[in-house]
């Protein structure tokens, strides 16, 4: 840029473009941040997406409705085991499928382990971000342990495809449930370890407290959802508001911050964590036998007709619309990602902060690119 700005001692200055990403990693993934700069200060800030686009909307309207279901894992592959579901809602809200109790219980389960993993990177991330590698390693070993899990009940440490139409994959298998809880004991002292190495450090607090403040109708003015929604003081949450599967059935705590800055947006998730960590155990208490999975014909054609699911995954609302035409393969199908509608926040909020702020705010918002591109 080539305008010279005359401050008020004398001195010229030139602001500059930066271009944050798309290799960078504090950016975590492919996304470009392109920023206008006063020395360190961010004049303002455009968001540059698209490295990751693969159009798996399109995709999909050429391989079965099974065949699809893997791929959206792919989305959120920070927590993969929750992406499969909202798809398979969809379908069986098309097709009027029944899942089994059995089945509801272990989709909860699951998917409440995947948000723990989830919301354990995000917490150890954020860290890194500030060059801070101890507490990195309190969460990523607590977030090996769910691996481990995830692993045993479905074959796949990160894109664990367990959801299907009508239910789940595989039963567990013998042994799991004393080993999830085993983990969830370790991971909660983990946890606790974490917060009193971190949440009140003065370097950390410093560098989140007052930083990026989103209000409750700037929130919602923008679509944000999940955790980031509820660091504003609002306490929307599907699984409370919107019930689906069994968790009117369960007794949790919807968690909520009230000053919409970076450090809420940080320790709402880690608040969030045990109230999931709860949400498991009573499940496994209530864990009846029965089926796993509904009769659903292999070569499945919906009757014509569209419908529409969505669930709280681990970075907000995840929805699917599907059309059918009444062949084995989707007329079409479109997503709404989380991370996509999130991000829309930053233009806004970038301008004024330093560009170690920026890194603490994008951090904050706990964005993934595959569910930002798709």
């Amino acid at each position: 840029m080539s305008d010279f700005i005359t401050e008020a001692d004398g001195l010229e200055t030139q602001e500059f473009i930066l271009n944050l990403g798309p290799q960078h990693p504090s950016t975590h993934g492919v996304y470009r941040a392109r920023l206008i700069m006063d020395g360190e200060t961010v004049i303002s800030a455009e968001n540059k997406v698209g490295y990751l686009h693969r159009g798996i909307e399109k995709l999909a309207e050429g391989i079965t409705y099974a065949q699809f279901t893997p791929y959206t894992t792919r989305f959120d592959y920070v927590a993969g085991a929750l992406q499969p579901w909202a798809w398979c809602l969809a379908l069986e809200k098309l097709g009027n499928i029944v899942v089994p109790e059995r089945a509801e219980y272990l989709r909860v389960i699951v998917g409440e382990l995947q948000r723990i993993a989830s919301h354990l990177v995000m917490l150890g991330s954020i860290v890194l971000d500030f060059s801070a590698i101890t507490p990195w390693t309190y969460v990523f070993n607590a977030r090996e342990d769910i691996s481990d899990l995830l692993e045993a009940v479905s074959g796949s440490r990160l894109l664990v495809n367990y959801f299907v139409n009508g239910g789940v994959n595989a039963d567990l298998p013998e042994g799991w449930i004393p080993k999830v809880e085993k983990a969830l004991d370790s991971m909660l002292k983990r946890l606790d370890d974490f917060d009193r190495m971190v949440s009140g450090n003065e370097i950390f607090v410093g560098r989140t407290k007052g930083i990026a403040v989103v209000s409750a109708e700037e929130a919602i003015e923008y679509g944000i959802t999940g955790a980031s929604l509820r660091a504003s003081g609002l306490t929307f949450d599907l699984r409370k508001d919107s019930p689906y599967s069994i968790y009117d059935r369960l007794d949790f705590e919807v968690q909520s911050m009230p000053a919409g800055d970076s450090f809420d947006r940080y320790y709402v998730r880690l608040l969030e964590i045990r109230e999931s960590a709860k949400m498991v155990r009573q499940a496994l208490k209530q864990l009846p036998a029965g089926d796993i999975r509904a009769k659903v014909a292999k070569v499945w054609r919906p009757a014509p007709g569209e419908a529409y699911a969505a669930i709280e995954a681990a970075r907000g609302i995840m929805g699917y619309q599907v059309v059918s035409d009444g062949t084995v393969k989707p007329y079409r199908v479109h997503m709404r990602s989380p991370s996509f509608c999130n991000i829309g926040i930053i233009p806004a909020k970038a301008p004024g902060l330093t560009l170690q702020d920026f890194i603490a705010f994008i951090a904050s918002l706990d964005f993934v690119l595959g569910d930002i591109d798709r």
